[in-house]
């Protein structure tokens, strides 16, 4: 980099020539990339309408706003090709999976590499089942939320709590190298963390349902699967030898396999993100519980049911597609921002949805639904734009027919999500190299150097975003603002 290119380059490399200088610079391909630094050797003079804020001497920057085309990790673990609509975990497409697998055993294969053997897989079941209890302090944590509580900012506060309990799990008290030595005692307890998390993740979640439903906590039962306990805890009240409705086991199981993970989406990037500060493992899955939280993340299934019901019936879909193409509406469960074409969990979903209706009854918003995917599907305007429907366009009728409320899809989402986000954050304390801190550049556009100015000289700056907003006070600030009493500022 930096010097002239010679005559015969390598076959794998991109020569780049900077016109101000022009100087030619040979940047090395690996595995279809290009190393973002190499481009740092790019420098220049500063031109005459250049700002010292773009310190183009100190190399030329790259910049992405959003990650569209910026690769931070080298990973084995999920493949997506968004053109072809193919999802794999570590190879496996999705659809076999849902098939033949768990969404344990997919948990196993996303984090350790490959398929568990039956030993494998009943040892790793177990650890997580038996990780499933949490301290009886739990209780009293769930019940100092206000009773209107949303069930995300319960489940995110829950995971960064349950880091309290161990210290052990904690580089700050440990050491910073204590989950990247990679020796035998460090992955014993990076593995104990991984348990506990999968494993109280069910059990969070549902004493987050329960204390919405004002309902005493459950005790994770022996004997269940995952999701069978996980039904379990949020549905018992005291019935003997109660049992969750299998055909609902099995379809929370596949969408829980589903959802485990899908690359370095936006919730994944924040526990790296936080991770890369070698932060312990609850803070950092916590992050990304936050992240999801986000309605374009992790509340898109419910905005589908939410879009279902202001349609109303079938017969407003002709009046709802034109809105949306005027930008009047939004269409939610169609489109990706990785796949250009359908979504291959959507196929597995639908099936999903199939099984489940047959026991609890066609939800209201099928016919509605289906009315929708049918006139968009036969529309220019969003074959154009390749909008197919996405895995959350089927998931949240699912869940509404099992009797989930909106707010609690989310929750759906995180607990299978919390798999993918351990997954990633192993493979990033385990990488070759060690864990550097993720601290991306920014390009700064805003005010050159000034002087402080005197507030008496200073011009007031005004407009929309340049001032903070007024607020209007009600209740006791009202009342507070207008009684008088000592220390009170008389300029309000």
């Amino acid at each position: 980099m930096g010097k002239p290119t010679p005559s015969a380059e390598p076959t794998s490399s991109l020569t780049v020539r900077d016109n101000r200088t022009g100087k030619s610079y040979n940047v090395p391909i690996v595995n279809n990339s290009v190393s973002a630094t190499d481009f740092k050797a790019i420098t220049a003079p500063p031109a005459s309408d250049d700002r010292e804020e773009d310190e183009t001497e100190k190399g030329l920057r790259v910049a992405d706003k959003g990650f569209l085309n910026t690769a931070v990790m080298r990973s084995q673990i999920t493949y997506i090709d968004g053109d072809a609509g193919v999802l794999r975990y570590r190879g496996y497409p999705i659809e076999e999976l849902a098939l033949h697998s768990s969404h344990l055993e997919s948990a196993y294969l996303l984090i350790y590499g490959a398929l568990p053997s039956k030993d494998q897989l009943n040892t790793f079941e177990y650890e997580v089942i038996h990780h499933g209890v949490v301290h009886s302090d739990a209780e009293d944590f769930f019940r100092s939320f206000r009773y209107d509580a949303h069930p995300m900012a319960m489940m995110t506060s829950a995971l960064a709590y349950l880091g309290s309990y161990y210290n052990e799990a904690n580089p700050s008290l440990q050491g910073q190298n204590l989950f990247t030595r990679g020796s035998k005692e460090s992955l014993a307890v990076m593995d104990r963390q991984i348990y506990r998390l999968i494993g109280k993740a069910t059990t969070l979640a549902a004493m987050a349902y329960r204390v919405r439903q004002g309902r005493e906590f459950v005790t994770p039962p022996t004997g269940m699967s995952y999701t069978g306990s996980f039904l379990y805890q949020m549905d018992h009240i005291g019935e003997e030898k109660y049992v969750p409705n299998p055909v609902l086991e099995k379809a929370l199981d596949t969408l829980f396999l589903l959802h485990a993970d899908h690359e370095l989406n936006a919730s994944a990037t924040t526990v790296l993100q936080t991770g890369s500060s070698l932060v312990d493992p609850y803070s950092a899955i916590a992050a990304g519980c936050a992240s999801l939280y986000g309605p374009l993340h992790g509340g898109a299934n419910e905005a589908v049911i939410r879009m279902l019901i202001s349609i109303g019936s079938p017969d407003n879909v002709p009046a709802f597609i034109e809105a949306v193409k005027k930008r009047e509406k939004v269409l939610s469960g169609f489109g990706h921002r990785v796949y250009k074409t359908s979504d291959p969990r959507s196929f597995i979903v639908r099936k999903t949805a199939d099984e489940v209706f047959k026991i609890t009854g066609k939800d209201e918003l099928l016919e509605t639904a289906m009315a929708l995917h049918e006139a968009a599907m036969k529309d220019e305007y969003f074959i154009k734009r390749k909008l197919a429907p996405n895995v959350d366009f089927c998931s949240g009728l699912i869940y509404r027919a099992m009797g989930f409320p909106l707010d609690f899809f989310p929750v759906l989402f995180a607990v299978p999500r919390v798999v993918g986000w351990l997954a990633h954050w192993r493979q990033m304390m385990l990488q070759e190299g060690g864990v550097k801190i993720w601290r991306p550049r920014q390009i700064y556009v805003g005010a050159g150097k000034r002087a402080y100015v005197p507030i008496e000289e200073r011009m007031p700056v005004t407009g929309l975003k340049e001032t903070p907003s007024h607020i209007e006070h009600s209740g006791i600030s009202k009342r507070s603002m207008l009684a008088t009493f000592k220390g009170k500022n008389a300029k309000l």
